[in-house]
């Protein structure tokens, strides 16, 4: 049995149950002069019915959600939050017997009774064929909406609540991506890459046809031709220090397997929005590094080759900060020189900022952070929490014109060392400890203080 046979299973359940309730529509009068509005069926799917007719209601109330525009889907959002929570006589009457009789079975009922309604709606649209991928989108439309209306953050927590069930590692699927994977899928890979931009069918084939490159992606059985995150990896000789050699059109040489020594990941990318929360990147790389070396048992070396996305914006405030002891006065006049158009590709001016910009990104890694104590850099966050180490931090290692913009074209290499991996995780886990090379440690200003700053 595959997932073809049960979507087609669950739509002939949902067109039988759609005549039931039909006909129960003709004994209550004409449903088009009937006030039952989306919500109101939403509570009809929540009042309990049938299999069948469930099913049907709930694939319904999902063609109707998907028909809105956005005034009526904010105002769907606004009712999920003010008529769906948690219902306060019940939490009452929970409570009261638990605290009459406290015992396993009246916590369970607390438990059951802390359960907002719409979770239990959620799981009832469910059912709908296609019903996964509609709730889903219903959340990436959520998120457009959830930074001017904080009210609906409840609505919000329940989506992740339910996805992180939902898209347990167990449910997914790791493929190999290559040029024999169906083009819907390929086409999804161009469309969703978003570190790299795929610029067209041929740039894509350079990227996972070769016997050196390699893309593998997670999906999961109720979203069958929909990748939820992929991993771009070129095989290597040496760690590298720069992208475009990677990325190369014109390259006529590939790394023979047997010489090859290390595994680079040179791109992640989530491709649902409705899923951001739900971290399935640890699980891939983990994954696929048991992958290749099952294929490759010579690699020893697994790095990324990571860009540095909020960098520029985060030196501009420090430039910005007559008391920020980040820079000293003569680096802040070097930094100057980046106003000049293409400074990068000016050898005169971009020695004179190596170093300068090379110091504030080791503060930028190692002692700048967030108010709640966490490193400032988001791909550090999820790097250093999987256990790698942060190795190298590469000069210009990036000139496209989006990496000059977010980080002025530096790029960094996180080590994965297998058998650190455990005690870098437990030692960022436990104390927020940046764990990094000699080298980068070697980069911070002598004279700069110890003390961490906000970022």
């Amino acid at each position: 049995m595959n997932t073809s046979f049960f979507g087609e299973l669950l739509q002939t359940i949902s067109d039988r149950g759609r005549a039931l309730l039909d006909r129960g529509r003709d004994r209550r009068g004409d449903a088009s002069a009937r006030s039952e509005n989306l919500i109101e069926l939403c509570e009809h799917l929540l009042s309990g019915r049938g299999e069948a007719s469930g099913v049907a209601l709930a694939r319904e109330i999902l063609g109707h959600y998907a028909e809105l525009t956005i005034g009526p889907r904010i105002a769907f959002f606004e009712a999920l939050a003010q008529r769906f929570g948690t219902d306060p006589a019940r939490m009452d009457e929970a409570i009261a017997a638990w605290r009459a009789q406290p015992s396993d079975a009246t916590a369970a009922d607390v438990h059951a009774a802390s359960e907002p309604r719409r979770q239990e709606l959620f799981r009832r649209l469910n059912l709908a064929p296609g019903g996964t991928r509609a709730l889903v989108r219903m959340r990436e439309q959520l998120i457009d909406v959830l930074g001017k209306r904080a009210e609906l953050a409840p609505v919000n927590d329940d989506f992740v609540h339910l996805f992180t069930s939902w898209f347990n590692r167990g449910f997914l699927v790791l493929r190999h991506i290559d040029w024999s994977t169906p083009a819907i899928i390929l086409e999804k890979i161009i469309r969703y890459e978003a570190v790299h931009e795929i610029r067209d069918w041929d740039d894509l084939r350079r990227r996972i046809d070769p016997p050196d490159r390699r893309c593998y992606a997670f999906f999961h059985p109720a979203l069958v031709d929909e990748p939820l995150i992929f991993v771009e990896v070129a095989l290597e000789r040496d760690i590298p220090g720069a992208i475009a050699p990677i990325l190369a059109s014109g390259r006529l040489e590939f790394v023979p397997l047997e010489k090859a020594r290390v595994a680079v990941f040179y791109s992640i990318s989530n491709c649902q929005r409705g899923l951001a929360g739900v971290s399935f990147g640890n699980f891939l790389i983990k994954q696929v590094v048991e992958e290749i070396r099952r294929e490759l048992p010579k690699l020893t070396t697994f790095v990324t080759l990571s860009p540095v996305p909020n960098f520029a914006r985060w030196l501009a405030r420090e430039a910005a900060n007559e008391t920020s002891t980040v820079l000293n006065d003569s680096e802040r006049a070097a930094l100057t020189l980046m106003e000049r158009p293409h400074w990068w590709t000016d050898p005169e001016i971009f020695t004179k900022l190596e170093d300068p910009l090379r110091r504030a990104a080791a503060f930028y890694y190692l002692r700048a952070k967030t108010p709640a104590g966490l490193p400032v850099d988001a791909v550090a966050r999820f790097h250093l929490g999987n256990g790698a180490r942060l190795e190298r931090i590469n000069w210009l290692g990036d000139t496209s014109d989006k990496a000059i913009a977010q980080g002025h074209g530096l790029m960094v290499n996180y080590l994965y060392e297998l058998d650190d991996i455990e005690k870098n995780h437990e030692a960022y886990a436990e104390g927020r400890t940046v764990v990094a090379s000699n080298t980068v440690q070697r980069m911070l200003r002598p004279s700069l203080e110890l003390v961490p700053i906000a970022g």
